[in-house]
This record gives C-alpha cells, structure tokens and sequence, in this order.
C-alpha cells in the first residue's frame, strides 16, 4: 500500500460523493484545456479525462507517477508531466493544448499560497481554477473588507479572479485525515482586470499596508507616501488597511508611482 509522503503534504481524497460534487462543480467539457496538478491516487483523474477527452496531470512524486503512467497506459489523451508545480511554464502548456486551461487540484497546503501567486502571473493563459485548499485559505480568499479574514491574499486576487466558495470538505474524507479542514473553491478568471491591477506598486503597497496590521496607513506607507497624498485620495490616513477595498489599494499604487516619478529637469 503506498504511504503518503509528508514532505509533499500529500492528502488522498477517496470520499466518493465529494468526488462526485467537485465533478458537477467543476463542469468539464469535450475539449476543454483541463490541468490536473497533483493527480496522487488518481480520484479525480479518471472522471476528469472522460469529461474532456484531454487532461495533462502534474505530478511530482515519482512513485506515484509510476503508478499513474501504468493505470492510465491506454488512456487517450492523457499526458503525464513528472514535475513540480510550482516550475510549470502555464503559458507554454496552454500553447502547446492551443488553448486556455481549465486547472484542477488538491492542493497540497505548504505550497497553496506560493502556487496561486504563480498561477495569477500567467491568468492570460488561464480560463478558471478549482482547487481544494485548507479551510482558512478559502476564508482569506472570499473575505469582504473589514472582516478578520480579509487580507494580502483576498485583495492580491480580487482585481484577477472571482473568487466562489464551492463546498466544505471534512477531513475524514482524506487517507490520512489531514488536521484541519478543507473547502472548494472556484476562481474565474478576470479577463479585463483593471490598469490598477498592473502597476509596479501595487503588490508592494499592498504588503507593505498588511506587513504589520495594526499599524495605520500613514506609518505603514510612509515609504510610499506622506499623509497629504494619502489623504488627497479620498482615503482617512489614519484607517488600517483591512478597512480599504481592492480598488483604494489601486489608487494609492498609482499615487506611489506618482510620487516617486523623478521631476524632469527644467533647462
């Protein structure tokens, strides 16, 4: 019996009606571009492949990569990357399927947050992604402003992907039960973010706002901006960032850029 390998956070899904709902969810169809990173044992594989008739499938544990290329040796349409997720050329993969992908996955919870950042560097190659995650992520995801759970994470993604809680998963549905418990979340891709979204400063100034939550806006971005800037956009200097929309975030990022564009030179 393969034992899973706690270096890879590796969790086997085998609860046949969460199977079945993560399918009706997922809503594959006939030629669809469909991703599925981290196959492990393969419980969704198969229903994966049926409803697309393609599926590449990310694995990197070889062990169970040998496993996979012998169950799935005659399967049409399947093709088998032995790699780690987190090194995929999504750009490449999509070029190569001459199509955008549809991503599937549980998520080994170690690498969820460093993988969603590097999938939302390639969304122009992406249509949507379904994941299984830890819980708490998923709270962070669909969190509003103001709410304890809203963060770097929610206002990263919100100008990118819509983010849709799906289902909540238990852990007795996974061999070994992980510690904490799971959920399914759709995230559709944005295909007009808005300019904001693109500036050079907005991630920095969005971490640099959360870096030290109880600090206001005007400590936690004096690198970027005075208190007067802050306060000419229509935003108190003295509010925390968790209180701020993603949009408010876009427009201090641009008013950062502004403010350290060098002066030209009057000759």
């Amino acid at each position: 019996m393969f034992r899973a390998r706690r270096r890879f956070g590796q969790h086997f899904l085998h609860d046949p009606a969460v199977v079945e709902r993560i399918i009706d969810a997922i809503d594959l169809r006939p030629g669809d571009a469909a991703v599925e990173i981290g196959p492990g044992r393969g419980a969704l594989t198969s229903r994966l492949l049926a409803a697309a008739g393609q599926l590449d499938a990310i694995e990197i544990d070889r062990d169970l990569a040998a496993e996979l290329r012998i169950r799935f040796a005659c399967a049409p349409g399947w093709l088998l990357h032995e790699a780690d997720a987190l090194e995929v050329d999504w750009r490449a993969l999509s070029a190569a399927r001459a199509a955008r992908l549809r991503v599937i996955g549980n998520l080994p919870y170690n690498i969820a947050t460093k993988l969603l950042f590097r999938l939302l560097a390639a969304t122009d190659a992406i249509r949507d992604m379904h994941f299984m995650l830890q819980k708490e992520l998923v709270d962070r995801m669909v969190a509003v402003p103001g709410s304890r759970d809203y963060g770097r994470l929610t206002v990263m993604l919100a100008p990118h992907v819509r983010v849709t809680r799906l289902l909540d998963v238990g852990a007795g549905a996974f061999r070994p039960a992980p510690k904490v418990n799971s959920a399914v979340v759709r995230m559709t891709v944005n295909d007009s973010p808005p300019d904001w979204a693109r500036l050079a400063l907005y991630g920095p100034v969005v971490s640099a706002a959360f870096g030290q939550r109880r600090k206001t806006l005007r400590n936690a971005l004096r690198q970027f901006l005075t208190a007067e800037d802050i306060h000419a956009l229509g935003i108190d200097p003295g509010a925390r960032a968790e209180t701020l929309a993603p949009a408010q975030f876009g427009a201090l990022a641009q008013a950062a850029g502004v403010a350290r564009a060098p002066i030209a030179t009057i000759r």
